[in-house]
């Protein structure tokens, strides 16, 4: 199948739909495809939101790949971050502060969790920073 540039977000989205849906394989199998493609037409936004994506598919599995979701999260915010996209840098925090009390790193979780709070109360991205507060609390 010849793949557009313009199919990069369609495909993205519809990994995150079969993630919702706890289908991780072909969640990671267009998530990957989204994100060659992002690459190959140097769709730097798109290719953050694939990379945010996979590690978001990698952390949800049964079992979950906590070292690939790392290594994704990390693109992620580097990308987010030197392209100015504050609320997915804090997307990126957000899954980190969730992902590291799994690998033992509580402290790097807090820090991550905390800075997520922070861009999403200066955002004014209300029901993210909910989430983010929750997290916090559960993790006090």
């Amino acid at each position: 199948m010849g793949w557009k540039a313009d199919a990069v977000p369609l495909a993205a989205r519809l990994s995150d739909v079969y993630l919702g849906a706890g289908r991780f394989q072909d969640a990671s199998s267009l998530a990957t495809r989204a994100l060659d493609l992002a690459v190959q037409h140097r769709r730097r936004g798109d290719h953050v939101w694939a990379l945010h994506l996979l590690a978001e598919i990698a952390s949800h599995c049964d079992p979950p790949h906590l070292d690939q979701a790392d290594g994704h999260y990390r693109q992620a915010l580097a990308l987010a971050d030197e392209l100015g996209m504050r609320p997915l840098v804090a997307h990126c925090h957000f899954g980190l502060g969730k992902l590291y009390p799994r690998t033992g790193k509580r402290e790097q979780a807090q820090e991550h969790l905390t800075t997520a709070a922070t861009m999403y109360r200066e955002m004014d991205m209300r029901y993210w920073l909910e989430q983010a507060e929750g997290e916090i609390r559960v993790r006090a």
